[in-house]
């Protein structure tokens, strides 16, 4: 048995939000689909997806501070209840009161719990394993979402079809339950309580989200990942919209189908996880990561002119392999690179600003799509990845061990235990 395999704090948090990630999976499917069930309109369902993004860009502003000075595992928990609680509420208030904007609000409260959520979770893992584990256990984490991505769409599909989205809705919430009690039996380690640190303990807004922005912005790989993360979001925010209309309004499926397609989906981010480690080692950090984002390109533009379902779901299989490869690689390397009780603020700060795109993307994506079709927009979102990886071999990105050379601003080496640079 590997070292990873007897660490029972990171196998009791790995098992649980293994449930959780299958139940998310439903919502994945099963909130589009009652927003077009709804409306009718692809402009509404880009809009839902770009409602969820503003509201993740805005909470990431302050949830690195929230984050580094609270208990990881209370947080995770609250964030859990909570959500369990509304999505559960979605098909009781949707019977009574069939409103549009019951939706747009449910998006903004399950999507603010969420982003607090997974910047907690991004932190913890540091807090479970040792750095040798690291890649190892993001992959694994990163395979469970993949293996929630096969079940969760297919019974979030057979069930929408039988009995409506709302009792999809209402079993993604009954997961959260269960990961809050999985959570309860999880011991962190010395930084689950992450200790107040120079610049975290007090100030404004601004002042504790640019304590994180400092630090991404002073390191040369970290800088040029966000700027051309930025580029990507755009097109990438907006791809699970553009999968749901060519299936169903284009190629004329229904909800099971579409189901199947995204669970098939989901053997590429199988495949990426548990290859992201041995990849990373004979290629490096920006080998892999590039090829990530060429993969990810191929698979937009096939989904976009591919008639054949069959030829959909390959493409979304080569999408999703890239998209996992490429989350590995670079939550590892923030991992590695980042000072732990400065981890928290340094994931939001990456996160809000590569992000701030995706809203915009998905709602110009959708617009477009409606007006002028998927096949046009995919190829437009195949060349900005080729821009992307233009750009990448102009960065720091094209060395392929970034991680050795742990420099921060002003050219000082940071320590991953200490607060404080290393001269």
């Amino acid at each position: 048995m590997t070292a990873l395999g007897r660490n029972r704090d990171f196998n009791v948090f790995w098992l649980g939000q293994a449930l959780s990630v299958v139940g998310g999976s439903m919502s994945l499917l099963a909130l589009p689909l009652l927003v077009l069930d709804a409306t009718g309109s692809g402009t509404q369902l880009g809009l839902v997806t770009a409602v969820s993004g503003v509201t993740a860009i805005a909470t990431g502003t302050f949830a690195g501070s929230v984050v580094d000075r609270s208990d990881r595992r209370r947080l995770m928990i609250r964030c859990d209840l909570l959500r369990a609680v509304l999505l559960c509420a979605v098909p009781v208030l949707w019977l009574a009161w069939p409103r549009i904007w019951l939706l747009y609000l449910l998006t903004v409260v399950v999507t603010f719990l969420k982003t607090l959520f997974d910047v907690a979770y991004v932190t913890a893992v540091p807090d479970l394993v040792p750095p040798r584990d690291l890649t190892a256990a993001n992959g694994r984490l990163m395979s469970t979402f993949a293996f929630g991505t096969l079940l969760g769409p297919v019974a979030a599909g057979l069930v929408t079809t039988a009995s409506g989205a709302g009792l999809a809705l209402v079993a993604d919430g009954a997961t959260f339950a269960v990961s809050a009690a999985s959570l309860r039996w999880v011991r962190f380690g010395r930084h689950g309580a992450a200790p107040r640190t120079p610049g975290g303990s007090g100030g404004g807004l601004r002042e504790t989200f640019l304590v994180g922005f400092r630090f991404l912005w002073g390191h040369p790989v970290l800088r040029s990942l966000t700027v051309l993360l930025t580029v990507l979001t755009f097109v990438t925010v907006g791809a699970t919209d553009l999968l749901i209309f060519r299936v169903l309004e284009e190629l004329g499926h229904g909800p099971a189908a579409l189901g199947y397609v995204i669970a098939v989906s989901g053997l590429g981010s199988v495949v990426a996880a548990f290859a992201a480690g041995p990849l990373r080692r004979s290629f490096g950090f920006g080998g892999c990561w590039l090829g990530a984002v060429a993969l990810i390109g191929l698979g937009m533009v096939v989904i976009g002119v591919g008639r054949s379902l069959f030829v959909v779901a390959g493409a979304a299989v080569v999408f999703m392999f890239g998209l996992t490869l490429g989350g590995v690689c670079s939550m590892t390397l923030r991992q590695e690179v980042t000072p732990a009780p400065l981890l928290g603020r340094v994931t939001a700060a990456f996160w809000t600003v590569h992000n701030a795109s995706g809203p915009i993307g998905a709602a110009v994506l959708m617009g477009l799509a409606t007006r002028h079709g998927v096949p046009a927009v995919s190829w437009g979102a195949g060349a900005v990845c080729l821009l992307v990886i233009v750009g990448g071999l102009a960065s720091p990105l094209r060395g392929s061990r970034p991680e050795s050379g742990r420099r921060a601003p002003g050219g000082r080496v940071w320590d991953r235990e200490r607060v404080g640079p290393q001269e």
